[in-house]
């Protein structure tokens, strides 16, 4: 439980720093009532289309983990790159040893033996889920990760 307890404050507190969908849409406001319905739905829905704004892509999928800019001849090219987190469990290790008191009420004497320590031990891992390129304002190109 010691070492489970460090990991959900951990997720408590990234969580709370997530924006929801809900949050967004009120954040941009204007350019999610601007949009027409089937649109508003993708939004909702986290589903990004070919042809939308930044601000839309936004909407639908929050901050992007990562950005890169690429010039070619043709002009500029802006890449946003969302991840996905995980953490794979890789067993458990020996950490070393710790001592234990066991007391002996028919002698009346302590007895100190070691055991040795144990640790799960998890890998972060991260997947790049999307990537969407703007060019000239709009997302020109969607790449994702087939499962």
């Amino acid at each position: 439980m010691k070492t489970a307890l460090p990991f959900f404050l951990l997720a408590a507190l990234l969580l709370a720093g997530c924006s929801s969908i809900d949050s967004r849409i009120k954040e941009k406001a204007d350019v999610f009532a601007a949009a027409d319905p089937a649109t508003q739905e993708n939004l909702r829905k986290g589903t990004v289309e070919i042809g939308y704004t930044p601000d839309q892509v936004y909407i639908a999928l929050g901050k992007a983990d990562d950005r890169r800019e690429r010039t070619t001849a043709r002009g500029s090219d802006l890449t946003w790159i969302y991840h996905s987190y995980h953490e794979d469990y890789r067993g458990t290790a020996m950490v070393g040893y710790r001592r234990l008191i066991a007391y002996d009420p028919v002698r009346k004497r302590n007895y100190i033996y070691w055991e040795p320590a144990m640790v799960d031990v998890y890998r972060s891992r991260i997947d790049e889920r999307i990537r969407i390129t703007f060019r000239d304002g709009k997302v020109a190109v969607i790449e994702q990760a087939k499962d």
